[in-house]
């Protein structure tokens, strides 16, 4: 997507389209639904009408007073929607873009999957769930379905933003395909699995625009405690002018105290810097990870991604590379290293699997073989097969075989050769170091070993090692037996393993998990990870996955790279983290604008209190017009803060807390005493105040 990588600031187009927003969203409905902010409208609103009954004469303070107030106020009101409307401005661009690559095609509609060549051409508005559609390379794809016959390669770049094509076949877990996404070579028979309206395609709009966006638990809880707050700072502002008319008017001297600068008040003493970024902070976090490429289907998986303390992660793709590769060649029962070589090279020719051209590769770096005469040597290649579990050439009166050790020993001993104890012994210790073991075998006899080894990604060790600084404990799922399993998890860096993992087993696993108290998180791509992934509290599925998979999740990373997850887990935590620290800062807040409203506005009833007036602010009127200049200006200058997030470092979660407290706890307090004296200082200066 081509706005994902860049800044808001620095996109002129989302900065102007926020700008209107932000007086779109002055329709009171829109307010009500943040309702500190709301209050803010209210107080505005009420300065304004005071403001207007001051043109005829029936002034509550100074004409100016009431007029700066009320400007401020509406200021105020703008900055928190700017700041929301700026958050959305990303989705808003990123759904643009999916929306130019939504459109209706035709669709090549067959009945049955022998009946290619009986094409019906529709609409793709009009096609139903179930229908099949043959497309052939260099046409869009009409509908999401599952590929039920061929195999091609797709362009996804509409979708996911890379443009690299991948390979998309029938069967398998990568058999997937996305309505938008185009198909570059060969051709697909796809059985739609989406009704018009409802394809992955379009609940990615809705969620990248924020349009299917709801408050999470945690949002509505702070938003609940937000409301209290400013309700108990409602009364105690009323509670003041009644105390205040009624000194004065015991003193028997007009009240001081105006109905202007006790709104002042309360909008100051009310927690209105988190109350304006508080959506914001939740937009930019589903941002952050669309910017990954990651759907979150609802938000309240982002904040559960910020709490998991369990990661289940595949081995293969992960935490290995996919693929096991040749790493040596290991000769017995008196056989040379180039002869073995040169015999699982022969045997592997015909191998396309990408363990089979490891083979090849390696003996050509090891030996220099290469350049071999296929019409010469009239070989015939002897394909693998599940039942004998072995592959090979037969060539000039020779046959070479490898597989699997123990259908090796049979093959080798029914043509009356021997199976050794040396070559026994190799296999088992290439086993216990996590390897696969194939023997060769020519013409019956064995000549050695090949090493196959999963090759552990660069830098998932020193991942895991972060997490675990973080106090999340890893665990690889394979499918690999126990001592394989357990040599990888030591190499990888992982805290356990499961092995020979089942999706039951999968599924007990989380369940244990959670019933101890503990939040766990999961990728997965195939229907049979699909029971885990529904019952896991943050479940990544593949967009490379089956339909089952996608619908199990409650996120969907688009480059299906599973490794993902811990960026995941990051944004979520940063989320969290951003929330906390912006509520720490604006609370503490409070504390310097109480010593700067309080005393001053108060000095004209009780004189006493002008010992408080510690930062010899000018007059009631600069103070409070000081307090209420920094309280909206505080929100533009956090926006970015807001939209970028808390940087999370990975240490344990109390110096996290210790360091937030300091920073945004003690910066919380200082900020305002700095800033609001310096803004006293202007105003007298520029004699805007007298």
């Amino acid at each position: 997507m081509s706005t994902k990588n860049k800044s808001a600031f620095s996109n002129k187009k989302m900065v102007w389209r926020a700008i209107k927003d932000s007086f779109k969203k002055l329709n009171p409905k829109t307010q009500l639904q943040n309702p500190v902010m709301f209050l803010v409208y209210i107080s505005a609103l009420l300065t304004t009408a005071l403001a207007v009954l001051a043109f005829f004469g029936i002034r509550d303070a100074n004409t100016g007073f009431i007029i700066a107030v009320a400007v401020i106020l509406w200021f105020t009101v703008l900055f928190a929607n700017f700041a929301e409307a700026i958050a959305e401005g990303r989705g808003k661009a990123q759904a643009d873009s999916l929306r130019a690559a939504k459109k209706d095609v035709q669709a090549h509609k067959i009945p049955s999957i022998d009946k290619k060549d009986m094409v019906t051409d529709i609409s793709s508005a009009n096609l139903v769930k179930g229908d099949l559609v043959i497309v052939h390379a260099g046409e869009q794809i009409p509908a999401d379905g599952e590929v039920v016959d061929g195999a091609a390669s797709v362009d996804e770049s509409a979708i996911t933003g890379e443009s690299a094509p991948v390979i998309r076949e029938s069967g398998g877990d990568r058999s997937a395909v996305t309505g938008g996404t185009t198909v570059i070579s060969d051709w697909l028979i796809v059985q739609v699995t989406s009704e018009a309206g409802e394809s992955f395609l379009d609940k990615m709009i809705a969620m990248v625009e924020g349009a299917a966006r709801k408050k999470t638990p945690n949002e509505i809880a702070l938003q609940i405690l937000l409301v209290a707050l400013s309700i108990i700072f409602l009364l105690v502002t009323v509670s003041l002018y009644a105390y205040s008319v009624f000194s004065a008017n015991q003193a028997g001297i007009v009240n001081p105290t105006s109905v202007t600068a006790l709104v002042a008040l309360l909008v100051c003493l009310a927690p209105t810097t988190i109350g304006a970024l508080l959506s914001a902070i939740g937009i930019a976090g589903m941002s952050r990870l669309n910017q990954a490429n990651v759907l979150a289907m609802s938000g309240r998986a982002i904040e559960a991604a910020g709490d998991v303390d369990i990661l289940m992660l595949d081995k293969t793709g992960t935490i290995t590379l996919g693929n096991r590769q040749a790493c040596d060649f290991i000769p017995v029962d008196g056989c040379n290293k180039e002869e073995l070589a040169d015999a699982a090279q022969l045997s592997s020719l015909a191998d396309e699997t990408p363990e089979g051209r490891s083979v090849v590769v390696l003996a050509k770096e090891q030996f220099g073989i290469r350049g071999r005469n296929m019409g010469e040597m009239q070989i015939e290649f002897v394909p693998f097969t599940a039942k004998t579990r072995m592959s090979g050439v037969n060539f000039q009166g020779n046959e070479i075989r490898k597989g699997a050790a123990d259908a090796m020993k049979a093959y080798v001993e029914e043509g009356g050769g021997k199976y050794s104890d040396e070559c026994d012994t190799v296999v088992k210790k290439i086993a216990n170091l996590g390897g696969t073991p194939l023997v060769v075998a020519k013409n019956h006899k064995i000549l050695g070993v090949i090493h196959l080894k999963d090759i552990i990604k660069q830098g998932v060790k020193e991942k895991f090692a972060d997490l675990r600084k973080m106090g999340i404990k890893t665990i690889m799922i394979t499918g690999d037996n126990p001592l394989t399993a357990a040599a990888i998890a030591a190499e990888a860096g992982v805290d356990d393993f499961l092995a020979e993992a089942t999706p039951e087993s999968k599924l007990q696993m989380i369940r244990s998990f959670q019933s101890q108290g503990h939040l766990v998180a999961m990728t997965g791509d195939g229907t049979n990870d699909a029971p885990a992934l529904a019952q896991a509290d943050v479940a990544v599925a593949m967009n490379t996955g089956t339909q089952a998979a996608k619908e199990a999740g409650n996120m969907v990373d688009l480059d299906s790279s599973p490794t993902k997850l811990i960026d995941i887990v990051r944004i979520g935590k940063q989320l969290l983290m951003t929330r906390g620290s912006l509520t720490t800062f604006s609370i503490a807040n409070d504390i310097a604008k109480y010593f700067a409203i309080i005393p001053a506005l108060f000095m004209g009833l009780y004189p006493g209190l002008a010992a408080l007036n510690i930062m010899n602010l000018h007059s009631a009127e600069s103070a409070i017009l000081s307090a209420v200049i920094y309280n909206a200006l505080i929100i533009v200058a956090l926006i970015p803060l807001a939209l970028k997030g808390v940087k999370y470092r990975e240490v344990p979660a109390s110096k996290l807390l210790s360091r937030n407290l300091l920073v945004y706890g003690l910066g919380g307090i200082i900020a305002p005493f700095i800033a609001v004296k310096v803004i006293d200082v202007v105003l007298v200066a520029t004699g805007l105040v007298v």
